[in-house]
């Protein structure tokens, strides 16, 4: 005979919770969702730079009229550098050389041999490093000396009559 038993002695059915179960599990829950509130933004926080888009930083030469057509300028800059939340800056040069002020190149300032800072020698037109002989034309190709290739180059671009670069050394082979 299948008769539901009830309860005896004063406990409740098994349907029924009491207070004191019901304010535990309640703040068991609100707990719980609590930490998993505070453990989602605080994660948001440190993986969000990884997803971040990073913006190519072009930087502002000057005006192209200060650039005088076959004579390599030299020209310092600061570039920023943002990485994750920390912002860095770094003062830099490059040497920028037209031919006709309308189209530009910009070189990296160190030598593809080992790393030399580089000049241009006015009465030879050329550059040269200093280190081990090298030489460079105008047009960043090795002329002499023992480096593996030509100049490395900046990207550079006209807006508004500004020359701009893109501080990125790119490898010429």
């Amino acid at each position: 005979m299948d008769t539901p038993t009830e309860p005896c002695c004063g406990e409740k059915p098994p349907s029924e919770i009491g207070r004191r179960d019901f304010l535990t599990r309640a703040t068991a829950a609100l707990a719980g969702i609590i930490a998993a509130a505070l453990s989602a933004t605080g994660l948001g926080y440190f993986i969000s730079p990884a997803f971040q888009r990073r913006d190519e930083e072009w930087v502002d030469l000057g005006q192209i009229r200060e650039f005088k057509p076959g004579a390599p300028t030299l020209v310092e800059f600061t570039q920023r550098r943002r990485d994750a939340w920390i912002t860095s800056e770094r003062r830099s040069s490059a040497w920028v050389v037209t031919s006709d002020g309308k189209s530009f190149t910009s070189f990296d300032p160190r030598c593809t041999h080992l790393g030399c800072p580089y000049r241009w020698d006015a009465q030879r037109a050329q550059f040269v490093c200093p280190c081990h002989t090298a030489v460079f034309g105008p047009d960043g190709k090795v002329i002499s000396g023992p480096p593996p290739r030509p100049l490395d180059q900046y990207q550079t671009k006209v807006a508004e009559n500004r020359l701009m670069i893109l501080p990125k050394a790119e490898k010429k082979a």
